[in-house]
């Protein structure tokens, strides 16, 4: 998953002794679990280190506050539900990474993501945390398909990419943030049918 620079998606780790990936990976499902039971605001650091069984001194080493791990948390299922599929079509890998993206949306985890989304509308903090991390991430997966495409001579070459990704991800976030319908592999799948045809070749 990792593209461009290829360091984006990796937390910033201060200077001293390497972390365990046992512990990082149960602070994560840690900081998963208390983001679902008690919510993104009410969760603490404290918590986070008492579930987890790292100490708080630990996690502000690795992460410097309680967003930045709840980004990588986020990250981590991310790239689970919406990886880079490479089947050797354009369309249908944003067809498959639409509908990873839909599963995750739906999730109780989806449901944090837009908290998280509106927290960082106050909060610079949590802001360039979830631009640094999450955000840059996932378009840089999304600009690796669009690439290939390009390559391969089926997307055209004429349309900016960052606004094509915009046109094939945005209904996903679109529909998160309003409620204003759910968006679930149907749609995942009616949002490409609808606009591949004026990107394709």
């Amino acid at each position: 998953m990792s593209v461009g620079s290829g360091r984006r998606d990796q937390p910033r780790v201060r200077p001293g002794r390497p972390r365990s990936e046992e512990s990082r990976l149960a602070v994560l499902r840690a900081t998963s679990e208390l983001m679902l039971e008690v919510g993104l605001r009410a969760m603490t650091t404290e918590a986070i280190a008492t579930r987890s069984g790292a100490s708080k001194a630990t996690i502000y080493k690795w992460w410097p506050n309680k967003y930045a791990v709840a980004v990588e948390a986020f990250l981590s299922e991310l790239r689970v539900e919406s990886p880079d599929p490479d089947t050797g079509s354009a369309a249908e890998d944003f067809r498959v990474a639409l509908r990873g993206l839909a599963h995750f949306y739906a999730s109780a985890s989806g449901r944090v993501l837009a908290q998280l989304v509106g927290e960082a509308q106050f909060d610079p903090v949590v802001a360039a945390e979830l631009q640094d991390r999450l955000i840059h991430s996932r378009r840089d997966v999304s600009r690796t398909i669009w690439d290939r495409g390009v390559a391969r001579g089926e997307l055209r070459g004429d349309v900016d990419p960052e606004v094509g990704i915009d046109i094939v991800f945005g209904p996903a976030m679109y529909r998160l943030m309003t409620g204003y319908a759910p968006f679930d592999e149907a749609a995942a799948d009616a949002v490409i049918d609808a606009v591949m045809p004026g990107l394709l070749v």
